[in-house]
């Protein structure tokens, strides 16, 4: 209380300040010790020394965050910077205010000229599959017979094209030279994904560990960090996990080129779900420039979600598509600063693409349709029936992947060479859509093939077929490439390479759609490739507003949002009917990526009667990861390596040392601060002598209770585990203590790994 209560006012200290003038007092003291403290603890941590929630290094490998510790923190750094008077601190203030738009700006110009150049490179090198540009090998097909380029507006498609040379006029020789081509383009694919091959720690624990306290540490993982989408990741890390180099510049340029090899290829898959990989590196990247959001994961995960937009708006120029995309199939969490970035970082990207040009149209709309007509109350059953046929084929879609990843590529020859299997996959694939004259070509030509409509369009393959009297073969090609579509992703999807899932899917859906609307005379069958691609990409991914908003960006059709709302709507229903999960949710689940989704995870625990005490650790195990600590706070340094050591043979990473005195807590000390504490500080103590946990420390103390949280969040074990769900879902927990009920006694301690584990063995 304050010395004199009389004067006492609303902004007196509740407390005396003298309890917090403490810490590092032998450590600050001695050089080296305090030398190393500086170079791993940030300026942000060691504002909180003296405060009872203990500061944090930087988070290692495959941790959780702590979203309420980062909050605090950076709680601190505003008010340091904020409180500052002067000129000079006040121009330094506005700047800080200003950083995450500044970041934001440059995370959307970069991206966008990472894309344009992967954009150019791809449909260059697709194209040397059927021939080359004589007058500039690095032309593709279109930019050579027409005056269409980069950074310029095209022009009419001239109808000779003398420049252009195909390799062979004979099929046998074309196709021969194809199927060459394509394996060529899979196996550099592959060959450079192959260089961001990293060796994880272990995620999660064993199932046997919820029952039993086995000592064996878990098993790590070996992962090829620019392989597929990295959607699945970058919902994990946004989720509050850290995988390490994942958004490291060698990945962002491994993903870049491998994309434009894979599309290549003509494999079923697409260069979208990279773009926003990519633009997730490069917001890391840019976020390491500022202080701000380097030394704070839960800022840096703040830019991270705005820099998710620029991807997919650099992907389909659909950049309100991408800040819904961001906002509803990949961020945890969303603030309203958040969504106000995403929208400056997804307009800047598709301001500077469209200015580059890459498709020579002057245009961000990729697919620009005018079909002209309307529909009718009667075509209302026809976008119902698209969505029908959409949701079952995303759940099948998602079963079959899914059993696909859990058999095939357990082959030993298969897990030990992936280049073989996408060696095996792009020669599936060619020898199965070279073929049909529609699905030879690039996935996003297909899709702006299948869209067109034949009464402004005389001249493509489609409409001349649908003009002619006998087309039961072009009849047949649709029905083909739809099966070819959906049986190709499945075996393509998860491959090692960079891949999307979004294309094939439209292609998948624009291929049924065009064939439902051959016996729909009365308007255009394009209006139906367009809702059945729609409606087929909502059924394996699950995005719902978004999508309809990337489907009226990508055509440029307004008038026909409600079928895309209607269709998409059902293929929803229905696939959530044949399978829960989304691809990107069951890539998760074989990629052993921790990941918690509250929605998922509350739907799973309805259905089950039980309370925070399953959740409870064995009993070897709380002996293990308990320490009583004397009255006097300090014990011996013996005890505290040899907790080390357990807590290292378990292998969670996230665990750490709870801290009671007669059984009731007293703090929380995490296992990466006790290894640093120990094994980075301790060289100038003894092995003998007594470490401080708690109190006051001396001049000639081994002082480590500034790592200590002594305001861990705490559940009785009687509560619902609704409530252990909720706070770790919402609050962002690393840890949560359990007491007993009544006495308030530490019976327990959960980690989000271990919530985590327990809801995949009851979903299971």
């Amino acid at each position: 209380m304050p010395a004199d209560l009389e004067h006492a006012t609303e902004r007196s200290h509740l407390l005396p300040n003298g309890t917090n003038n403490r810490r590092l007092s032998a450590v600050q003291q001695d050089g080296d010790s305090h030398s190393i403290l500086s170079s791993h603890v940030s300026k942000g941590e060691q504002a909180l020394f003296a405060q009872p929630i203990g500061e944090r290094l930087p988070y290692n490998d495959y941790t959780t965050i702590d979203w309420l510790h980062d909050l605090v923190k950076d709680s601190f750094r505003y008010r340091a910077i904020h409180s500052r008077l002067g000129i000079r601190n006040s121009i330094y203030s506005a700047f800080d205010s200003c950083q995450g738009w500044i970041a934001a700006a440059i995370i959307g110009v970069l991206t966008a000229c990472v894309a344009f150049a992967v954009d150019v490179a791809a449909a260059t090198v697709s194209d040397w599959k059927l021939g080359y540009c004589s007058s500039n090998v690095f032309s593709s097909r279109e930019i050579c017979c027409t005056n269409h380029s980069p950074l310029n507006i095209a022009e009419e498609l001239g109808e000779d094209c003398k420049a252009w040379h195909t390799w062979s006029f004979d099929y046998t020789g074309a196709f021969a030279i194809y199927v060459a081509f394509a394996l060529l383009f899979g196996i550099i694919s592959g060959s450079v994904t192959m260089l961001t091959k990293s060796s994880l720690p272990a995620t999660a624990a064993k199932k046997d560990d919820i029952k039993s306290g086995g000592e064996q540490g878990v098993a790590g993982k070996t992962m090829y960090l620019a392989a597929g989408s990295g959607i699945p990741e970058i919902k994990t890390i946004l989720s509050g996990f850290v995988i390490p180099n994942f958004l490291d510049f060698k990945v962002l340029a491994v993903k870049a080129i491998g994309s434009t090899f894979a599309v290549a290829t003509g494999m079923c898959l697409g260069k979208e779900g990279p773009f926003v990989h990519i633009s997730t590196c490069v917001a890391y990247l840019v976020g390491m420039w500022f202080p701000k959001y380097r030394d704070n994961g839960r800022k840096m995960r703040e830019l991270l979600s705005a820099g998710c937009s620029a991807g997919l708006s650099v992907a389909f120029g659909a950049p309100l598509g991408g800040v819904l995309f961001s906002y509803e199939e990949i961020s945890t969490y969303f603030p309203r600063k958040v969504l106000w970035r995403a929208f400056l970082c997804s307009l800047t990207a598709a301001v500077v693409l469209r200015a580059l040009n890459p498709t020579g149209t002057g245009k961000l709309v990729l697919f620009e349709t005018h079909y002209g007509t309307s529909y009718q109350p009667v075509h209302y059953l026809i976008f119902v029936v698209l969505g029908l046929a959409g949701g079952l084929f995303g759940g099948v879609f998602c079963k079959a992947n899914f059993l696909w990843s859990k058999s095939f590529r357990q082959i030993p020859v298969i897990k030990k060479y992936p280049v073989f299997e996408v060696f095996l996959v792009v020669l599936a694939t060619a020898l199965l859509q070279y073929p049909n004259p529609i699905t030879r070509e690039p996935g996003d030509v297909i899709i702006k093939n299948l869209l067109v409509d034949c009464r402004s369009s005389k001249h493509s393959w489609i409409c001349e077929r649908e003009a002619g009297d006998g087309n039961s073969a072009y009849f047949g090609w649709l029905v083909y490439g739809t099966v070819v579509k959906l049986v190709l992703t499945i075996i393509t999807f998860g491959c090692k390479v960079p891949s999307g899932v979004i294309i094939p899917a439209l292609d998948a859906g624009a291929f049924f759609g065009r064939l439902i609307g051959q016996w729909i005379t009365t308007i255009s069958p394009g209006i139906f490739a367009m809702v059945g691609a729609a409606a087929f990409l909502a059924g394996v991914s699950r995005m719902t507003i978004s999508l309809v908003v990337v489907m009226f960006e990508l055509t440029g059709e307004l008038e026909y949002i409600v079928p895309n709302m209607i269709a998409i709507l059902v293929a929803k229903w229905v696939a959530d009917a044949l399978e829960r999960e989304g691809v990107y949710d069951l890539a998760q689940t074989v990629l052993g990526h921790p990941f918690l989704d509250l929605d998922h995870s509350l739907s799973i625990v309805q259905k089950e009667n039980a309370l925070v005490e399953v959740l409870i650790p064995p009993r070897q195990t709380m002996e293990e990861i308990t320490v009583d600590v004397p009255k006097d706070g300090t014990i011996s340094r013996y005890v505290l390596d040899m907790k080390l050591d357990q807590l290292k043979r378990r292998g969670l990473m996230d665990a750490g040392l709870v801290l009671v005195q007669n059984g009731l807590l007293q703090g929380y000390l995490a296992e990466s601060e006790l290894d640093f504490g120990l094994n980075n500080m301790g060289h100038a103590w003894e092995a003998t002598s007594r470490v401080r946990l708690l109190g006051n420390a001396d001049e000639e103390d081994y002082d480590l209770s500034m790592f200590v949280d002594r305001t861990p969040l705490t559940i009785c074990a009687s509560a619902p585990v609704e409530y252990a769900v909720e706070m770790f879902g919402k609050l962002g927990l690393r840890y949560l203590i359990v007491v007993e009920e009544g006495s308030s006694k530490v019976v327990g301690v959960i980690i989000k790994k271990r919530l985590v584990v327990w809801l995949e063995k009851q979903k299971q």
